[in-house]
C-alpha cells in the first residue's frame, strides 16, 4: 500500500493468461476494519509513508533568509574588525598603533644621511649610549630623555631616525602624531599609555613620533578653546615623558617642521632636552647628498656634482633625491646611455619651474616677453650688488611664459641694503623694459608676480630690518599667525600714522628701484635690442654668453665666481 488514502493492487488475472495486474484504488478515509479483513483474507499488504517533498523545500525557503542575513553580518564583522577604530577592535579601541621591531631592520645606517652632519653628531651619542652606556654613567652624565628634530620638510628628519633605528639595535617603536587622536575622548591617552607600558617592558629602546605637532599643539589655542582629545592626550604624553614614574631607558626622538605651534610644557628640559636642527644644507652638505644619490645612477663623467650643487641653493635632501631621479627619467625617455649636463639642467628648470609648454610663436606676444625677461637680465647684470645671471629662456615652464634664473651667493649668509635694493630694481626691470619700449599703456600682467615680490622685500626693509627713515625699528613679528582667530584677538603694534609712514617708505623703496631699472634699461637701448634678438632665434641664452655680449657695450661690474653646468 502507498498510503492510508490511496492502494496499489496487484493480483494475478486468469482470464489474462495469469498476467500480473496493477490498480490503484482509493480507500475511504477512516477505515480500519477494511485492513483487518484484508489481513484476515490473507493479503498480504505494506505499508509506505508518503514523501512530502513540498514540506521539505519549503523548510528549506524559510531558513535561507536568516541564514542570509547571518552570512552578510559575519562578512561587514569581518571587515570591521580590519577598520582602525572599528567595532571589530572595541577590545583594542585603546591599543597603541605603533609599529615595534626587536631589532629595526631599516636598511639604512649614518653613511647614507649626507649634508647634515652637525645633527648626525648629535644623535651618535644617543646610539653610543644605547651601546655602550657605562662610558657616560661612570661621570655622572644622563642621556636626554627627549630629542626633537625641528627642519623644513625634506630635509632628512625621518631619514636620520631611520639611521638610529639601523644602527642602534635595540627595540624600536615608530609611529605619527596623527594615529593617537581619534574622535572620542580618551583613546589617544590610552594608546599613549600602552605605547609606554610596551617600551618600559622592553627597555632599552628608542620611542620615534613622527610629526609630533599633530598631537602637541599648544592647549587652550584658538577661538572657543582646544580640542579636548588632543589636549588629553597630550596630557598624558607629557605625564608618562616625565612624570612622577619617570621613564628611565626610553629615548623618545620626535620630528616636526612646526616648532613654533608646540606646547611649551612639550619643549622644556626634562621632556625633550635637546631640539636638533636639520635645516637645508649648504653647497658642501648638497655635494655630499647628490654624491649619495649618485651612487646608483650612471652620470657621464663631464657632469660636475660641484656644478650641480653651486646651481641648487636652498635644495633639500629630498629635493636633490628627486632631481637626480627626474634626469634619470629624461634620460631614459631620450634613449641615452648615461646622465649629461643637458638632462640635469632640463631637470633642475622641471622641479623648480614645472612641466615644459608648448613653444611661443614669433608673434608681439613672444617679443614683448622676451623683452621683459631681457629687462630682468639686464638689471641685473649692470647692478653691481645683484645676483649674477643664470640663464634668460623663453621656454614656457608652469604658468611662466618666460623665465630668468639668477644664482645668489649663499656663502655670504647675510643680506646687505644694497643688495636688497638691486633686487627690487632686478624685480622691477621686467616692467621698466615694457615701459621703455612698449610705453606705459602697453604694459601687461607678466609683471604681477614681481610687484608682489618687491612689495613684501620693500615692506620687510621697513618693518622688520630698519632699513628706511623711521629709523632702526622692528614693527612686526617674524612669524606669522597660526591658530585661528590669531588675527581678531591681536591688536596693531602701531599706531595709524606709522601705518601711513611705513606705506610711504615702501612706495619710495619700490619708485626707487623702478626708477633705476629704468634708468639702465633707456641708457643701454642697443645691447637690449640686440639680446631681444638673439633669445627670440635662441630662446635661452647662457649666463656666461650673456654677460660677454653685455661686455661690448658697456663695463660689467666685477661679481662673485658663477659656475654654470656648461
Amino acid at each position: 500500500m502507498r498510503s492510508a488514502a490511496t492502494a496499489i493492487v496487484q493480483a494475478v488475472d486468469p482470464e489474462l493468461d495469469d498476467r500480473l495486474q496493477k490498480l490503484r484504488v482509493d480507500l475511504p478515509g477512516n477505515s480500519p476494519e477494511l485492513i483487518a479483513k484484508m489481513r484476515d483474507s490473507g493479503i498480504s499488504l505494506d505499508f509506505h509513508p508518503m514523501r512530502n517533498d513540498g514540506a521539505i523545500w519549503g523548510f528549506l525557503g524559510n531558513l535561507l533568509f536568516p541564514m542570509l542575513l547571518l552570512g552578510a553580518l559575519f562578512f561587514l564583522f569581518r571587515r570591521s574588525s580590519n577598520i582602525p577604530g572599528g567595532p571589530g577592535q572595541a577590545m583594542s579601541f585603546g591599543k597603541s598603533r605603533a609599529r615595534f621591531q626587536m631589532e629595526a631592520q631599516t636598511g639604512i645606517t649614518f653613511e647614507d644621511v649626507a649634508g647634515i652632519d652637525e645633527a648626525k653628531e648629535e644623535l651618535q651619542e644617543i646610539v653610543t649610549f644605547l651601546k655602550q652606556p657605562e662610558r657616560f654613567t661612570a661621570v655622572g652624565a644622563r642621556i636626554p630623555k627627549g630629542v626633537l628634530l625641528v627642519g623644513p620638510p625634506g630635509t632628512g628628519k625621518t631619514l636620520l631616525a631611520k639611521a638610529i633605528a639601523g644602527e642602534a639595535g635595540v627595540p624600536f617603536f615608530s609611529i605619527s602624531g596623527s594615529e593617537f587622536v581619534e574622535m572620542f575622548v580618551g583613546v589617544g591617552a590610552s594608546r599613549v599609555r600602552d605605547l609606554f607600558k610596551k617600551a618600559k617592558e622592553n627597555a632599552p629602546c628608542l620611542i620615534f613620533i613622527d610629526e609630533i605637532d599633530a598631537v602637541g599643539r599648544q592647549r587652550g589655542a584658538g577661538i572657543g578653546g582646544g580640542n579636548d582629545e588632543r589636549e588629553q592626550t597630550l596630557n598624558q604624553l607629557l605625564t608618562e615623558m616625565d612624570g612622577f614614574e619617570g621613564n628611565t631607558g626610553i629615548i623618545i626622538i620626535a620630528a616636526t617642521n612646526r616648532p613654533d605651534v608646540l606646547d611649551s610644557a612639550l619643549l622644556r628640559p626634562g621632556r625633550f632636552d635637546r631640539q636638533v636642527i636639520v635645516d637645508a644644507p649648504d653647497l658642501k652638505g648638497r655635494m655630499s647628498i647628490l654624491d649619495v644619490h649618485a651612487r646608483n645612477k650612471k652620470i657621464a663623467p663631464q657632469v660636475s656634482l660641484e656644478a650641480i650643487a653651486r646651481r641648487t641653493p636652498g635644495f633639500t635632501g629630498a629635493d636633490l633625491a628627486n632631481l637626480l631621479n627626474e634626469a634619470a627619467i629624461l634620460t631614459a625617455r631620450r634613449r641615452k646611455e648615461a646622465i649629461t649636463i643637458l638632462e640635469i639642467d632640463d631637470a633642475i628648470d622641471r622641479v623648480v619651474a614645472g612641466m615644459e609648454g608648448t613653444p611661443l610663436v614669433d608673434s608681439k606676444s613672444k617679443r614683448l616677453i622676451a623683452y621683459h625677461e631681457i629687462g630682468h637680465a639686464i638689471v641685473g647684470t649692470l647692478l653691481k650688488d645683484h645676483d649674477p645671471v643664470q640663464k634668460v629662456t623663453l621656454v614656457p615652464r608652469g604658468q611662466a611664459r618666460g623665465l630668468t634664473w639668477f644664482i645668489p651667493n649663499e656663502e655670504q649668509g647675510l643680506t646687505t641694503r644694497a643688495q636688497l635694493l638691486a633686487r627690487i630694481a632686478g624685480a622691477m626691470g621686467g616692467r621698466a623694459a615694457e615701459e621703455e619700449i612698449f610705453g606705459s599703456d602697453e604694459v601687461t600682467t607678466g609683471a604681477g608676480g614681481d610687484l608682489q615680490q618687491v612689495t613684501n622685500m620693500a615692506r620687510q626693509m621697513v618693518t622688520r630690518f630698519g632699513m628706511s627713515d623711521l629709523g632702526p625699528l622692528s614693527l612686526e613679528s617674524q612669524e606669522g599667525e597660526v591658530f585661528l582667530g590669531s588675527g581678531l584677538m591681536s591688536r596693531a603694534e602701531y599706531s595709524e600714522e606709522v601705518a601711513a609712514r611705513i606705506d610711504a617708505q615702501v612706495r619710495t623703496i619700490i619708485e626707487h628701484g623702478h626708477a633705476l631699472a629704468r634708468t639702465t634699461i633707456r641708457d643701454n637701448r642697443e645691447v637690449v635690442d640686440r639680446l631681444v634678438d638673439l633669445l627670440i632665434e635662441k630662446e635661452t641664452i647662457d649666463g656666461q654668453e650673456f654677460r660677454q655680449i653685455v661686455a661690448e657695450y658697456t663695463d660689467v661690474p666685477e661679481k662673485e665666481q658663477v659656475f654654470s653646468l656648461l
